[in-house]
């Protein structure tokens, strides 16, 4: 485990999983999605309750999306080994029952932040987990069916986030968020595949078959 075996060296280690980079994405689109809320007719004034919801909901998108970045790296053992052989599991300094453990806590963490937010929020949020569960771990491992995945990964991280993030002020029960959702949803159909270029040769070996596996660099890039 080397630097692990301290509780500052775990916690570095766990940082290290969480990727904290990738948690910056959802926590802004779920604040601004509460943001537009804010000043949707008719205006929602910015009261303590209205602001303390949108904060838990803001520190939920990023948990949440913590959760699905490990346990992700627990099922992309195979693939990270090859593409990413620095990372904490695949290096051997988090055991995979470990991390999987871990991702678990914060799916459990995000949904009890979800909760005091409202029931339409803990739907929304539950729903997203659902789907990324589905898209890395066995037996549906919706990751490795073409186009599916794109689906999968723009549903909750931009359909969902943002009518999550509405739902921290007002009910989402009318067109505007789904259809703002909507607009980023098909941003996410075609820029999720940007991230499975550098992933070419550890997917093709994992059985992944993603758009630039199928169809090569420069077609998946068409």
């Amino acid at each position: 485990m080397g630097g692990g075996t301290l509780p500052g060296g775990k916690l570095a280690l766990y940082w290290e999983l969480a990727r904290p980079f990738t948690l910056l994405a959802p926590a802004l689109g779920m604040f601004t999605g509460s943001v537009i809320a804010l000043g949707a007719f008719p205006p929602v004034p910015l009261i303590p309750g209205v602001a303390l919801k949108i904060a838990l909901g803001t520190l939920m998108a990023a948990v949440l999306n913590a959760a699905s970045n490990v346990l992700n790296q627990v099922t992309d053992l195979e693939a990270d080994a090859i593409n990413k052989p620095g990372r904490p599991v695949p290096s051997g300094r988090v055991s995979p029952g470990e991390a999987l453990r871990l991702s678990g806590w914060l799916y459990a963490a995000a949904f009890l932040l979800a909760i005091p937010v409202g029931p339409q929020c803990t739907f929304l949020a539950g729903s997203a987990a659902v789907l990324t569960v589905a898209y890395s771990a066995p037996p549906l491992r919706w990751k490795s069916i073409p186009y599916l995945a794109n689906l999968v990964i723009a549903l909750p991280r931009g359909l969902l986030l943002k009518v999550a993030g509405w739902s921290c002020v007002r009910d989402f029960g009318r067109l505007e968020p789904w259809y703002i959702g909507a607009v980023f949803g098909l941003f996410l159909l075609g820029a999720t595949t940007t991230k499975d270029f550098a992933d070419l040769r550890g997917d093709s070996v994992a059985g992944f078959r993603t758009l630039p596996v199928i169809h090569g660099p420069r077609r998946a890039t068409w």
